[in-house]
Formats: C-alpha cells, structure tokens, sequence
C-alpha cells in the first residue's frame, strides 16, 4: 500500500499525512508498557464493617482491585494472612416484577397543567405530589432491597484463610490494565509467595493461581460466605454455595449458585463441611464460576438452568491448562483493550498508586500526566469488565458492590447516570460494550407501553428516572425527583450515537422500533404552549433541580423546562436521520419534522446564561450539581460553538455560573463538566475538572466517588479526556479542539469518530504534528484543526494524500 507525504506550511506547523486505512477495530502498535494500578499494601480484608459508614463504602473495599467479565465480577482484597475476593453476579437482584403504573395519575394531568399555566405553582405542585407518583413502595426510597424495586447486591465472599499471623516482606499488588490481570507477590517465613487472578470471558470463570518459591509451603482453608440466604457445603470435589433472594413480597425471589473447586501440585487437597482445605502444596489453583436463573420474559420470570451452567462451566474449566484459559482470556480481552493508546509522558511509573494519588491531591495545581493515562485506560478497563454484548449494562457501580443495601439500589438512573457510562464507548473503541444498553431498551418496550398508555394515554413507550432488571418503568415515589420525563429521549438517542459511528443499518434496522416507539411517546406528550404556540412537555422537573415560583413557592414542577425541549429536539433529529438512512420516507416522519421545528428552542435569560426553565425563575441552588439544561451541548449536538455560536456563549456563561457557585462538587458532575468545557473548546477548564476529580472524587482503586462509589465519573472521565482530543459531534472531525496548554506532548492511537473513521494522532509543543484517519466504509468527511478544514471523499481502502 503506498503512502504519500507532502509538508506544507502552516501556522509554523508542518502539513497532516492522512492514512485511510481499515476499521474501527484496528489494534495500536506495542509501543508502551503496560499501565498499572499498584501498591505496597494489601487492602486489609478484616476490617470489613457490618454497618453503614460515613459515604456508604468499606475503605477496605475501595482499596481492593476489580475483575470481570461483564456477567461476573469480583474485588481482590490481596491481604497476606487471610485473603477476601468480594464477588458479583451481574443479576443478582432481589425484587420482582410488579405493577406499579398509577391509573389516578392520568385524571390530574390537565388540571396541574392548567395551574402551571396560571402561574399556580403551589397548587400545582401539591397535586403533582400525590397524583404522578408510582403505585406501591417504588423504589424504596432507593432503599428498596425488600421491597419489590429490589437492589443489586453481593454475591458473597471466597475467603481464603492461610492461618497465619506472622510479618510478611517486599509486599507488592497490582491491577494489570493491559491483561486485566490482579497479581499479588509477598515474603513470609523465607518464602515469596505469589497470586494471580483474572476472570476469563471465553471460559466464564474466575481463576486464581497461588504458588511459592519452596515446595510444599501453601496450606490453606476456602469457604464461600454471604451476608443472608445462603448455604454452603462439600459436593464431591467442589463446594457449592446457593440460596434465593427476597421478592419483595414476602416470598422466594430469584435463585442463585457459586461453585469452587481447585487442582493441587502435591500436597493434599480435601472437601468438607462447608470449605476445601489444601496443606503443604506446591502450587494450587482455584475455579469458581456463578450464576443465576434470571431470564425476564416480561411480565414473566422464566428461570435459566443456573444449576447445570454453573456446573459445565466449572468442568470445562478444570479440564484445561492454566496456561490456555489465561491465554483465552488475554487474547479476547486484549482485542477490546489495545485498540487505544494514550501517552502523555515518557516518565516511567516509580510510584505506587495510592502515593501517586495522595502527591497529586497535596500538590494542588499540579499536572500529573501519567495518573491521567491510568484514569483513561481504567476507564476503558471497568467498561469491558463490567458490560459485554450479551450481559446486563453496567450499573450504578458497574458489576462491583459489596452489600445488601447498594447505594441508590445499584441500579440504571436513566436522567444522567447509566447514559454517562457509555459516553466513552464509541469514541474510545468499544462500540461492542454498548450493546447491553441497547438490550436494556429492548426490555423497557412492554412495560413502557403500558405504562405510557396509562399514565399518559400516549402511544409509545416511556420510562422515568430509575430502572431496574424487573421492567420498573413508572415514575418514583416522590414526584419531585420521579417526574423526570425526558429518560426515553435522552436513552435512545445512544441508538443512533452506535449508528452515526458504524454505519451499520442492520443494526439500525433491528433497534428502529425502539427509536421509533421513544418517538410516537413525545409527539403525544407534548401540546401547544397557550402564549406562544410553540410545542412543550409537562409536567415535568428539570432532574433533581429547584428554583422559587412567581407566586413564591419552591417547586421543581414546571412546563417546557431546558432539559426536556432538549433531549426531545435530539430524539426527534435521532429519528429523521435513522429514518432517512433506512428510506422510511412516510407521513408520521413529516409530522416528526414539523414538530421538531415547533418546539421551543434555547433561551437566553437577562443576564446571558442559558436558561434551564422557561420562564427567569431564581434559582434556589445556584450551584447544583445536574447541569441537564446544558444536555443540548453535550452529550447532544443542538449547540455547538462553531454551528451556534450565541447558544454556546449562553452556555458557557450557564456553566461559569454553576461552578463559581460551587457546581461539579460530585464525581460524575465534575466529569460532566470535563466534557461541557471540551465542547466549549477550552482544554484548560476542562483539565481543571479532571483534577477536580481526582484531587476529591477519586478512591485508592481509583473508583470514582459521588460519594459513595458510583462508576459513572470513571467512564465520564474517559469520555471527556477523549472529548478533548477529538470530537465529531457535528460530523465534522475535528482534531486536538480542547487540548490543555499542560499536555506539551502526546498522542493517542485509535479513537473513534462519527462516519466510521479511526484516528491516530501525535502532537509537539501543543501543536499537531502528524494524523492518520482509517476509513471504514468510506464516504463524505472534514477534517478541522484550529481553523482549517479540509473536505474529502474516501473509498474503502483508498488512500488519499492532501495538505492541512
């Protein structure tokens, strides 16, 4: 394939080498070593609290490191006397289907809209409270792990107990982000003992391999624990844990299994009671597989045979090497993982972790590049970990909790939260990862339909702010934060983010009538505004926010807020562009097109900044963490700084605002903003975030914190840190738009843009040096750095040469 160059200048910078090549699955050059989270610390398994703590996590826990394999996930505690892997099953949910869709919402609709329209927000929002609220318990008040909502909880625990309680040496634990490997390595008693633990996708178990450097020095005894409904006992040659969680309703739930087993070099190795014990081998190894019989069928439960998956799964386990499950599991993992590289900084990594962590919160101010790779490869890690095609999406904590209660009940938040976790996954290469939020729209159809037609007599379906695996589509208990009507829009507009990266209309095809139902809800929720004509929606909040009404109350309740006329314009577009792609060309996507053009548009308050109500009202919270009135400037693409400019200086002012009056103060807020100030163009302020993050919101593991832990700040870090390198939100690609004057020199490798491009991209001194764009399929694409831009037409496979 030959490759043609040209320099030209420009701006004192060389000309771009622009290299067409393959797909968006192309891995990057061996060119770095591999990054690390490590320590010389065990995290200490014994100090586990029984009771809920300051920030709702076990410091302990928030030091161990995590495994998975999107259905399986596990945290490595690594301590040396007697060892705690905390373990999850992705459907380990208690609860139940249930019907919690409220007929006497429905008769109040009109009134509350008449009162809002008159300007009587008390009255309003007193009827609100008792009438648009869900049937039953909800969602417990995100308390709901015996109420029918259910929680996500723990699997349990593989305790490994050494007995032993002497000093141990040269103590060294890491978490290999390249082989998604935990390995543990210590001197005790003159011998160096060392783990290694991974969870294999092929092979869908957790194995762990202990060996010492002197024969017969590993004795130990396992046991399978959980905190309630379980048991634990010997079958043969394996124990077996099992139980079957609470309804909610006063009954069995769903059903549970973990099995483990070993294989021995030497020594001997015995099953009994409820735990195996192994004394004086020379290398042991450990298998442990688990699942569960959650299938829904909505509104049925149809179980899965957990019983014999559990059981082949470990047998086909046993019957291969160590070494080929471990090379299984690399080679598959690694095809996600390598297709990014980010490097910073050529300095090599000296210092563990948590010290590196702690320097950089003392140091305020104060760059440090290579903490920065590690947080954006972590994130690509904690995605392919804990969201495979096929599995469930990745949670409130991804597939990682250690308790009965989860925070929020672990479950989807749909007004910012599960959305924030697949910001990174087309940019950063791992378009595969969100199909599980695709699947998870798929489930919502039935019930949403039904709860749409109920609660709001619309065709389509509709889900609120909260979700869960039992088909929860309703609003909350609390109409003040459960009125959140915006969650179809903004879900289904990932359908088509997948489309407008791959290009891939069988996909499209299939996922249609998820966008297509999402539609039909909103062109029957919304109606003419009596003053101005324009189409709005309510009632409904902008999430979790409040200001004070004309007539002096304090309301959340409202008509046409900025996030829903948002999210709604971005549907609407989502939807004229799939139906385009697929020459659906018909009378409802006419009536999509008209009314997308009748809908109020961003508004502009006295002062300048954007407002997130329809109306100047005060804001009670001036600095409130949800930014939703800024939804259009990102993750959407209604205002851009190039395309509308006075909507973008609107928004920037909006977001001035929130942070000089304390906004960004949570983990997945500040990496909201890292992504804001990228769109805006200002790798400064955007970089001002991320160390906001990671000097306040940012765990030993590096678990991002809210707190407590909620995963959705790692994958918005990731996203933003790629939002600053390179975005395409408009279709335009657009290089380097928000570099930090901090980040001299660098480069990245693989990252992914709208038309189905990949780009490589290196920089000096700040400016851009070389580039390279791998076509896909094809087609129309420009190509911006600073203020040029360049069009050109590619074919697969052709190689083009121009000047930038």
């Amino acid at each position: 394939m030959k490759i043609h160059t040209s320099f030209l200048k420009y701006g004192g910078l060389f000309a771009i080498v622009f290299l067409l090549l393959v797909s968006c699955h192309q891995e990057t050059e061996k060119d770095a070593a591999n990054l690390k989270l490590w320590y010389q610390q065990p995290a200490n398994a014994s100090k586990e609290l029984a009771s809920v703590i300051v920030n709702r996590n076990n410091p302990e826990w928030l030091k161990a490191l995590p495994l998975g394999n999107g259905a399986f996930g596990a945290m490595v505690y690594g301590d040396v006397n007697q060892e705690r892997i905390q373990l999850n099953e992705e459907t380990m949910w208690s609860g139940s289907v249930d019907d919690n869709d409220n007929p006497e919402a429905l008769k109040a609709q009109a009134e509350i809209r008449k009162l809002l329209f008159e300007g009587k927000y008390k009255e309003a929002t007193a009827l609100t409270r008792q009438t648009q609220v869900c049937k039953g318990a909800g969602t417990g008040h995100g308390k709901g792990a015996n109420v029918p909502f259910g929680c996500f909880q723990t699997l349990g625990d593989l305790w490994i107990d050494f007995e032993k309680e002497s000093d141990y040496q040269n103590y060294h634990r890491e978490l290999d982000l390249e082989e998604a490997v935990v390995r543990v390595q210590y001197t005790q008693d003159g011998v160096t003992y060392k783990r290694e633990h991974f969870v294999s996708h092929p092979d869908q178990l957790m194995v762990v391999k202990l060996t010492a450097d002197k024969p017969g020095s590993i004795s130990f005894k396992g046991t399978l624990t959980r905190p309630e409904y379980y048991q634990t006992k010997a079958e043969k040659d394996q124990l077996v844990m099992q139980g079957a969680l609470s309804n909610g309703k006063g009954g069995k739930g769903l059903e549970y299994m973990t099995r483990l087993s070993a294989k021995n070099k030497n020594g001997t190795l015995t099953y009994k009671d409820d735990y195996l014990e192994v004394e004086n081998a020379d290398e042991v190894i450990l298998y442990l597989t688990a699942s569960t019989n959650y299938v829904l069928d909505y509104p049925n439960y149809k179980g899965r045979d957990y019983v014999t998956i559990t059981a082949e799964n470990l047998k086909k386990g046993k019957e291969k090497s160590y070494e080929a499950i471990l090379e299984a599991h690399t080679k598959e993992y690694q095809n996600y993982y390598k297709r990014v590289s980010l490097k910073l900084t050529s300095d090599l990594d000296t210092i563990p972790t948590d010290v590196r962590l702690q320097n950089f919160k003392k140091e305020k101010g104060k760059s440090d590049l290579h903490l920065v790779e590690q947080l954006y490869q972590y994130g690509r890690y904690l995605l392919i970990s804990s969201s495979r095609p096929g599995t469930m999406p990745a949670n409130l904590q991804g597939i990682w909790a250690n308790q009965l209660q989860t925070p929020w009940n672990g479950d989807y938040h749909t007004d910012v939260n599960v959305q924030m976790n697949y910001w990174l996954a087309e940019v950063a290469n791992l378009g595969e990862m969100h199909l599980p939020l695709f699947d998870l729209m798929e489930s919502l159809q039935e019930p949403g339909a039904k709860t749409a037609k109920i609660h709001y007599n619309a065709k389509g379906w509709v889900v609120h702010p909260v979700t869960n695996v039992w088909g929860f589509t309703s609003p909350g208990e609390k109409s003040d934060w459960g009125m959140h009507v915006g969650a179809g829009a903004w879900l289904t507009t990932h359908i088509m983010e997948h489309y407008y990266f791959t290009l891939d209309k069988e996909f499209l095809k299939n996922e249609f009538p998820v966008l297509k139902g999402a539609t039909e809800f909103y062109m029957d929720w919304l109606i003419p505004d009596p003053k101005t004509g324009k189409l709005i929606s309510g009632p409904t909040v902008s999430p979790e926010n409040k200001f004070r009404a004309p007539d002096g109350s304090v309301s959340k309740i409202c008509m046409a807020p900025a996030h829903d006329q948002q999210v709604i314009w971005q549907l609407f577009q989502n939807y004229i562009d799939a139906a385009n792609a697929l020459d659906k060309n018909d009378a409802f996507l006419n009536s999509v097109k008209q009314a997308q053009a009748q809908l109020q548009g961003p508004k502009i308050g006295s002062d300048g900044r954007l407002l997130e109500w329809n109306e100047e009202f005060e804001e009670i919270e001036k600095g409130h963490r949800h930014i939703s009135h800024l939804y259009a400037l990102h993750p959407g693409f209604q205002i851009d700084v190039d395309e509308t400019p006075e909507w973008a200086t609107a928004a920037r002012k909006s977001l001035d605002y929130r942070i000089q009056h304390g906004g960004g103060a949570t983990g997945w807020s500040s990496a909201w903003l890292i992504n804001q100030y990228a769109r805006l163009g200002d790798g400064d302020l955007a970089e001002k975030s991320l160390k906001t993050l990671l000097s306040k919101r940012i765990s030993h593991n590096l678990f991002g914190q809210h707190p407590p832990f909620q995963i959705d700040a790692n994958f918005g870090a990731t996203a933003g840190i790629s939002e600053m390198l390179i975005q395409s939100h408009t279709g335009e690609i657009r290089l380097l738009p928000a570099l930090p004057s901090n980040w001299k020199n660098g480069e990245v490798k693989g990252l992914c843009t709208k038309g189905g491009f990949v780009v490589d991209i290196k920089w000096q001194d700040g400016n851009l040096v070389s580039a390279k764009i791998h076509a896909k399929q094809g087609g129309e694409a420009k190509v911006k750095y600073k203020d040029k831009t360049i069009s050109i037409h590619t074919k697969p496979g052709e190689n083009i040469e121009f000047p930038l």
